[in-house]
């Protein structure tokens, strides 16, 4: 909390928001990193946070405008970290060129190790953004039961680095999602415009156990259950973590509007779903809300108070 500023606080989903009273408009911030990512492909993967970042900032309904960064590395005098490190260097270089948002400062953290085993490389991306309206500072959470869910977005079997392998199978591998930077911005443009012209309530990106999680979190916080029939392919790819994609949740009316502005963009737009009931499902996957909400707001003081 900033004073009495904070619009939105740590803990809604995506981007944090605080309002500048003087002007009327606010401030976005959000920080992110996928070690996993940045394991299987320094240099994508340190891209991939950079605009997981922005994109967040971006769900908030600010403009993504720069970036301060802490590069987490293990020992440089190892050869495989120092190349990790230069590689995740370049790849922020290269992600902060295509989007426009700038490095403004940073730190470097090295010699993260355990007994000699570096910690996975993690250049952590801080971004920052301005919503020229405090009044339209954009949630990430279900708002109302009857509202339509859209998918921004196209949707590959990608698993690279993803949580799906990690969990299911214990496999930190594979290959990065492909990154497109014209496609993200595209994205952040998509969301910034149609929340300027008051056609969203709700906006969630797609990242780390893709659809599935993101819808989950939607609700979760929301306290919103929701039906997502949604054809991607093969029934797995509801936890595929391709980049540059995002749920947003519209009124009926609106729903021809944004997918005109998504069409505009070069940008997939299909009905997904819509949000009610006390059940989140997606395609053949459902939870009960009360477990859902269960699991996302209690398992972790669970895990830190199981030695106490």
């Amino acid at each position: 909390m900033v004073q009495t500023n904070t619009v939105k606080k740590g803990g809604d989903l995506d981007g944090s928001v605080i309002r500048v009273k003087e002007n009327g408009r606010a401030i976005a911030m959000s920080s992110d990193c996928n070690p996993r990512y940045c394991y299987i492909d320094p240099k994508g993967g340190a891209a991939a946070a950079v605009m997981e970042s922005g994109r967040n900032v971006a769900m908030t309904g600010a403009r993504p405008l720069a970036i301060t960064d802490c590069l987490n590395y293990g020992n440089p005098e190892n050869p495989e970290v120092m190349w990790q490190f230069a590689q995740g260097c370049e790849g922020i270089k290269e992600a902060c060129l295509k989007l426009n948002t700038p490095v403004t400062g940073g730190n470097v953290s090295l010699y993260n190790e355990t007994n000699g085993i570096s910690v996975f490389p993690t250049p952590t991306i801080a971004m920052v953004g301005v919503n020229d309206s405090q009044e339209r500072v954009l949630p990430s959470a279900f708002q109302s039961e009857g509202n339509t869910i859209l998918l921004i977005g196209e949707t590959e079997k990608e698993f690279g680095g993803s949580i799906y392998l990690k969990e299911l199978f214990g496999v930190t591998g594979g290959k990065l999602p492909d990154i497109d930077y014209d496609r993200e911005l595209a994205l952040w443009e998509l969301v910034i415009e149609a929340n300027r012209n008051g056609l969203l309530e709700a906006a969630k990106d797609l990242n780390v156990g893709g659809l599935a999680i993101a819808a989950a979190k939607m609700a979760a916080v929301g306290g919103l259950g929701a039906k997502i029939e949604v054809d991607l392919g093969e029934e797995v790819n509801i936890f595929s973590e391709s980049f540059s994609r995002a749920l947003l949740e519209v009124k009926e009316e609106n729903i021809q509007g944004v997918a005109e502005m998504a069409k505009e963009r070069g940008l997939k737009c299909v009905v997904a779903g819509r949000v009610g009931g006390d059940v989140l499902r997606i395609n053949d996957v459902a939870i009960e809300m009360g477990h859902l909400k269960e699991i996302y707001f209690t398992t972790f003081k669970r895990i830190i108070e199981q030695d106490i």
